[in-house]
C-alpha cells in the first residue's frame, strides 16, 4: 500500500479516540499528556461506492476496497523542536508519513483538560506548525550551509539549489509552511520535495467537536479560516460519537442511526476520503471471477506501473491494457455490453490511467 497519514496534535485533543473509530484496533486513550509514545498504525477501507456497484454488476467471489494507513503519533507539546515532550521522536515520526491529520480541539469541556488550560484552535495550531517550521529551519539552514560553499567555487546545481532553499527560509521565517511554495521548474519541484519537510506534507485540519450541532461553531470557523490561507483541507467530526457508530456492527443499523443524526455519511468516512485526495491519489479497479478489487494509485501513474501494483512482474513484462470506465459499467449494466458498444479499447505504455478506470492487464514474463 505504501500511503500513509499520520494524526498529529497536542495532548488531549482526541487523537487516539479517532484513531480507535478509524481502525478499531482499540489503541490506549485517556486524559493525560503522551498516552501515546510509540505510533499505532492501523489499515483503513477507504469507502468507494463504485466498489459496491461493480461487485453487482460483475458478480465474483470476494470484493476488496483499497486502504489507507493511519499513524497516530503522540501529542506535541511547545518546545518539541529542541526536545521537549520526547519532541525529537515524535517529529522524526511525523517525518515519515505523507501527510499530516492535524487533529484539533473545539470544544469546551471542563473535564477534559487542556494542555495549557484553555481552548483556543488557532493557538493550538501555531503551537504545532511553529515546532514544525523551527525543525525545518533547522534542517533547511545545514543544508543551505553546504550547498552555499559549492555554490561560491562555480557548481551550478548547486547555486539552483540553494535559490530554492532561499525561498524555503523566506517562507518560514514568514511563518508560512513550506507546503505554500510552488515551483515552475520540475526540477527544483523534485529537490523541494527532497527536502521532506514536515511543513511541505499536505495537511487535513481535523476539527473535533462535541457534538453535531458543534460543527460549525466559533471555534471551528477559526480553523476554517487557518486552513483558507495554508491550502489546506478542514473535516469536522465528534469523535466519542464516531467510536458509538463504529461499535454498531448490522450496517442498516448503521445507516438508521446516522439518518437520526442527520447525517448521510460517518465523519471518518470523510476523513478517510480527504486525506486520500490529499496525498493526490486515485483508484483503478480489476474486475474477475475471483475477484473485483480497487487499487490505490498516485494521480499521473501510467499504465505499467498501474499494472506494477498488482505485481512487479505485470509491470516488467507489460503489453498493454484493455481499459474501459466505470461510468460506460453503469451505463450498458455489463462488461459484455461495455464490448459490444465499443467502449472498451487498448492502452499502451504511455497511457496514464484515470480514476474510475477498469483495467485488464495483458503482460509478458
Amino acid at each position: 500500500m505504501g500511503f500513509s497519514c499520520g494524526l498529529v496534535g497536542l495532548p488531549n485533543v482526541g487523537k487516539s479516540t479517532i484513531f480507535n473509530a478509524l481502525t478499531q484496533a482499540g489503541a490506549e486513550s485517556g486524559n493525560y499528556a503522551f498516552t501515546t509514545i510509540d505510533p499505532n498504525v492501523g489499515v483503513v477501507d477507504v469507502p468507494d461506492p463504485r466498489l459496491d456497484l461493480i461487485h453487482q454488476l460483475v458478480p465474483a467471489k470476494k470484493k476488496v476496497p483499497t486502504t489507507l494507513q493511519f499513524v497516530d503519533i503522540a501529542g506535541l507539546v511547545k518546545g518539541a523542536s529542541q526536545g521537549e515532550g520526547l519532541g525529537n521522536q515524535f517529529l522524526a515520526n511525523i517525518r515519515e508519513v505523507d501527510a499530516i491529520a492535524h487533529i484539533v480541539r473545539c470544544f469546551d469541556d471542563p473535564n477534559i483538560p487542556h494542555v495549557l488550560d484553555r481552548v483556543d484552535p488557532a493557538g493550538d495550531i501555531d503551537i504545532i506548525n511553529t515546532e514544525l517550521m523551527l525543525a525545518d529551519l533547522e534542517s533547511v539552514e545545514k543544508r543551505h550551509g553546504k550547498l552555499s560553499k559549492q555554490s561560491r567555487v562555480g557548481d551550478m546545481e548547486a547555486r539552483r539549489q540553494v535559490a530554492v532553499l532561499d525561498r524555503v527560509l523566506e517562507t518560514l521565517n514568514a511563518g508560512q509552511p513550506a507546503r505554500t511554495l510552488h515551483f515552475d521548474r520540475l526540477d527544483d519541484q523534485k529537490f523541494f520535495q527532497s527536502l521532506n519537510l514536515l511543513t511541505g506534507k499536505p495537511v487535513l485540519y481535523v476539527c473535533n467537536v462535541k457534538d453535531v450541532s458543534e460543527r460549525d461553531n466559533a471555534h471551528v470557523r477559526q480553523v476554517k479560516d487557518r486552513a483558507a490561507g495554508e491550502e489546506a483541507e478542514v473535516v469536522t467530526l465528534v469523535a466519542k460519537l464516531e467510536n458509538e457508530i463504529m461499535e454498531i456492527a448490522d450496517p442498516e443499523e448503521r445507516r438508521a442511526f446516522l439518518e437520526e443524526l442527520g447525517l448521510r455519511e460517518t465523519g471518518l468516512n470523510r476523513m478517510i476520503q480527504a486525506g486520500y485526495h490529499l496525498l493526490g491519489l486515485q483508484t483503478f479497479f480489476t474486475v474477475g471471477d475471483k475477484e473485483n478489487r480497487a487499487w490505490t494509485i498516485p494521480k499521473g501513474t501510467r499504465a505499467p506501473q498501474a499494472a506494477g501494483r498488482i505485481h512487479s512482474d505485470f509491470e516488467k513484462g507489460f503489453i498493454r491494457a484493455e481499459v474501459y470506465h466505470f461510468d460506460d459499467l453503469v451505463k450498458y449494466g455489463s462488461e459484455a455490453a461495455v464490448r459490444e458498444a465499443g467502449k472498451l479499447r487498448l492502452e499502451g505504455k504511455d497511457y496514464e490511467v484515470q480514476d474510475g478506470d477498469i483495467m485488464h492487464f495483458r503482460f509478458n514474463v
